[in-house]
């Protein structure tokens, strides 16, 4: 991707273009496969599960240790415990058990992941750059009033600062689709589960200074 195609304007809380600004492009001109930004939504997802389902075999439910009645000459079939797993109240068959669903990626396939969701965000337009995010409070009007500014009322939207903010954390969360999160944070998943990535100037510079 050009340079021409990788500047941005620098936008205001009402949309008015305020500047610009060259994106980087370690960031945003990957060639890489969207394989990669697949396996690492997989990878995220799978990351998220607890693995803490479980059901008990015939050995771990209580009871049963009595023979429920003689072996012959009963006209039933033999049995040995009323905790067969072909008994109501048996245990279970090769049923889940506590496991560990993680999927680890290595460093680089998830820099070259989250490289190739942000290119692609970049051209589909999906891209806003904001000179500041300054609320006066944790107000979620105030929030509101700023999506609307910037026309992205309605849309999935993830805001992304440079570092803490408790305002716009507090501002946002109430309203469904929209997050904030810091830009050390951001990968692949986060970029693809939103329609919209807002960043502070700030943050986009310690983006792409986390890259040089």
């Amino acid at each position: 991707m050009s340079p021409e195609n990788r500047t941005i304007e620098i936008k205001d809380a009402g949309n008015k273009v305020k500047g610009s600004m060259t994106l980087s492009e370690a960031l945003f001109s990957s060639t890489a496969s969207e394989a990669v930004v697949h396996s690492a939504v997989v990878s995220a997802l799978a990351n998220k599960r607890q693995g803490t389902h479980a059901t008990k075999t015939r050995g771990m439910v209580r009871g049963g240790g009595k023979k429920p009645w003689k072996q012959k000459h009963t006209g039933r079939a033999r049995s040995g415990s009323s905790r067969s797993p072909v008994w109501r109240g048996g245990g279970t068959v090769f049923g889940p058990q506590p496991r560990d669903y993680t999927i680890a990626l290595p460093k680089n396939m998830r820099r070259a992941a989250l490289s190739k969701a942000l290119t692609m965000k970049l051209s589909d337009g999906e891209i806003t750059v904001i000179d500041t995010l300054a609320l006066q409070g944790p107000r979620t009007k105030e929030m509101v009033k700023l999506l609307d500014g910037l026309g992205l009322t309605g849309k999935t939207v993830l805001f992304v600062i440079d570092g803490e903010d408790r305002n716009a954390v507090l501002s946002a969360r109430n309203i469904p689709g929209v997050d904030v999160i810091r830009a050390v944070d951001l990968n692949a998943y986060n970029v693809a589960l939103y329609t919209k990535l807002v960043f502070t100037t700030d943050a986009m510079k310690t983006m792409q200074g986390n890259e040089e």
